[in-house]
């Protein structure tokens, strides 16, 4: 909707044009009048439709025609004055005024007019018959006014329907000639029916039309209304209203009648409120909000959008067999202006037996465009009308950015749910194998693929250690040099062919090249295992190249089986991907031998909570038996200090008195002093020394499993 309205008044002198915005001004009638009224602007909280609105005179007498013809390109609707008792006023209407305005604007963007017949209290007559042809003649007239300035009639009525003029026009909607709305106004309301249309029976239930009604007019229907609604319908069409609710043809009739009877405000809240703007366009804000994805950031979708796309799913799959076929999906298309999947889809997710996009393939090619084109899907969200069905402020509340992947790796922990891999390698290297094996289709299901339908993307679901999560492969084409958005991934696959001695080079150059010195996991996949392996023409083997760059062993891998392709490097892929900072040398990802129990057990939160409570009561009894060794040391002074007093006294005793050795109680605290020492530091020692051990040997055996 436009942010203000700009209204120009012209016609012949003295018909009333200054007097009108005058007594619209002052609510009364002027008794002096000067020649031209300035500008005024009226605040959009006294309008009805709550848009600021500017009001333009025009004078003959004060103005240029260069005046004149700027001011009519500024406006967005004019009225033309003429007065009811002056029939050359209104000759001047068709013979000077239509054809003045007309020329000063395009073809295809005519501007609104408003007949305005002033003075109606000095006649006791209509001019409407005079009036009703020329408004048939010129299309661009949206209505005609008769008003009194000196009495106050129709005064606000009269800038009221100007105002309407530009906020919902009728000439985008409607055709007057053929009494019928414009092919674009039908094509914008049959996608709203389709969108509303919730279990797509072709449809609105009464549950529906309620829905709809309480998004675009914040307040439902009584069951009476919608009966009333239904009659009108049944009265005028017979195939307006079936069993279930209303059709299409029925609800194309019904804004056709509103748009009849003046209420094309009805008709026009309905279009914006589904993103439509004045040429019946979807508007750019509309279909891309404002979405913020910093550097090093992934875009996913969220649990509320998977949930609505599964609606869609659902609404669409007509024969319930979890898969879209083509007249499906065609269908379920209809509410976009194009068809914003190829052929390309089918070898880029998953499809059954006859090569129809599963529910699990739907789902995927929606991850994947997420992740690669954030705004293409808001696009492709806006067109379902993801917004409105699940009353969010706009298509940026399916959207989840993660954060940057710096944070993960110092925090040893990931919340992605996408990872992706990017394959490289010579070309003919089996890539294009892999690619495909992530979709459980062989070697055989390969070689029936058109050769227009090859995608360099794959995508589908991995279990890791229990979490669904997305991998997404792309191929990429070899070159001497990788671009950036070749090495920004999460994991990389290095594919060389065992059969061929001079496919290893390249993916050993690419590695030095571009990931040796990066944080990026890699993996080295020896492709076509079940041919014969040759030696590669590298100055180390492929395993030795691993060994020296502390990357896992190749792993044999080939699509040329019976069944679908094994998963195992898919898993371990997306292992890597979620667990960069470890540098797993095994590569089961079995979840059962060794060292996946013993890696599930050290990344448990369990563990980490015992071992957090262990520390802290270890430290605390360390840190109370210090503080009675303190005790006690002091304790053991004071008294060292006493029986030092008392056997000088016994000695000067011995001296004086002729004795010839110490007192035996004073043998006797000493030894008992000495061994409650010995006691307390045995124990201090045992403590820490055990604290230390403890430390130090669940450290080695963690070091041990990372170097495994």
């Amino acid at each position: 909707m436009k942010k203000d309205v700009r209204i120009l008044l012209v016609g012949e002198p003295r018909v009333g044009k200054t007097s009108l915005i005058m007594s619209l001004v002052s609510e009364e009638f002027p008794e002096e009048v000067p020649p031209r009224a300035e500008e005024i602007t009226i605040p959009a909280d006294v309008t009805p439709e709550r848009v600021p609105t500017h009001i333009v005179d025009y004078s003959e007498s004060e103005q240029s025609d260069e005046q004149l013809h700027h001011e009519i390109s500024q406006a967005n609707v004019i009225c033309i004055v003429y007065a009811v008792n002056n029939k050359n006023s209104i000759d001047k209407v068709t013979s000077h005024w239509i054809p003045l305005i007309n020329e000063r604007t395009d073809k295809d963007s005519r501007l609104p007019l408003i007949l305005v017949g002033n003075k109606s209290d000095l006649v006791e007559y209509s001019s409407m018959e005079t009036i009703l042809p020329i408004m048939n003649q010129y299309t661009e007239i949206e209505t005609c006014v008769e008003c009194s300035a000196k009495n106050l009639k129709n005064i606000s009525e009269l800038f009221y329907y100007a105002q309407k003029a530009v906020l919902h026009p009728t000439g985008p909607l409607y055709c007057p000639e053929e009494k019928e709305m414009k092919p674009a106004c039908i094509k914008a309301l049959t996608r709203i029916f389709r969108i509303s249309d919730q279990d797509n029976d072709g449809t609105l239930n009464d549950a529906e039309l309620n829905f709809f009604q309480r998004i675009c007019f914040n307040t439902p229907l009584a069951p009476q209304a919608l009966e009333d609604v239904k009659n009108v319908v049944r009265k005028n069409m017979s195939d307006g209203v079936a069993d279930k609710g209303l059709t299409l043809k029925g609800f194309l009739f019904l804004h056709t009648l509103f748009i009849q009877r003046g209420r094309h405000e009805t008709t026009w809240t309905v279009l914006r409120r589904f993103g439509y703007d004045d040429d019946l366009e979807l508007t750019p804000e509309y279909l891309f909000p404002l979405l913020k994805v910093p550097s090093d950031c992934t875009t996913e979708l969220n649990h509320h959008a998977y949930l609505f796309l599964q609606s869609i799913f659902d609404k669409h799959d007509l024969d319930r067999d979890c898969a879209l076929s083509p007249d499906e999906l065609k269908d379920l298309f209809k509410v976009f202006p194009y068809m914003p999947w190829g052929p390309d889809v089918n070898s880029t997710v998953c499809t059954n037996e006859r090569g129809w996009i599963t529910y699990q393939g739907f789902l995927s090619q929606w991850t994947l465009t997420t992740y690669l084109d954030v705004q293409r899907c808001l696009e492709y969200l806006g067109y379902l009308g993801y917004s409105i069905l699940t009353e969010q402020e706009s298509q940026a509340s399916a959207i989840t950015v993660t954060r940057d992947k710096k944070i993960d790796l110092q925090k040893k922990q990931t919340q992605r749910n996408v990872f992706r891999c990017n394959l490289i390698g010579v070309k003919g290297c089996g890539k294009s194998g892999v690619l495909q094996a992530l979709l459980g289709r062989n070697l055989m299901k390969q070689k029936h693929m058109r050769p227009e339908h090859k995608s360099y993307y794959a995508i589908n679901t991995v279990y890791v250690y229990g979490q669904e999560k997305y991998l997404l492969l792309h191929n990429v084409c070899e070159s001497d040099f990788l671009c950036d958005a070749e090495i920004m991934c999460d994991a990389v696959c290095l594919v060389y062919d065992v059969s061929n001695p001079k496919s290893f080079e390249y993916c050993a150059r690419m590695f030095k090249q571009h990931f040796m010195d990066s944080r990026i996991p890699c993996l080295v996949i020896a492709a076509k295992s079940d041919l014969h392996d040759v030696r590669q023409e590298y100055s180390l083997s492929p395993a030795d190249f691993c060994k020296k760059h502390k990357m896992p062993p190749p792993q044999a891998f080939t699509c040329n089986t019976v069944d679908a392709p094994s998963k195992d490097i898919f898993v371990k892929l997306t292992t890597m991907a979620m667990y960069p900072h470890a540098r797993l040398r095994c590569m089961c990802t079995c979840n059962r031998c060794t060292f996946c129990i013993c890696q599930n057990l050290l990344n448990s939160d369990l563990l980490q909570s015992v071992k957090n409570k262990l520390f802290t009561a270890v430290l605390n009894r360390l840190r109370d038996r210090v503080d009675e060794l303190g005790a006690m040391l002091l304790s053991d002074e004071e008294s060292s200090v006493v029986h030092q007093v008392h056997a000088v006294s016994s000695v000067e005793e011995s001296i004086f008195m002729g004795g010839s050795s110490l007192d035996p109680p004073f043998l006797e605290d000493r030894h008992v002093t000495q061994a409650d020492l010995k006691s307390s530091t045995f124990w201090l020692r045992a403590s820490f020394g055990a604290t230390v051990f403890a430390v130090l040997g669940f450290a080695m055996y963690r070091a041990l499993l990372k170097q495994r």
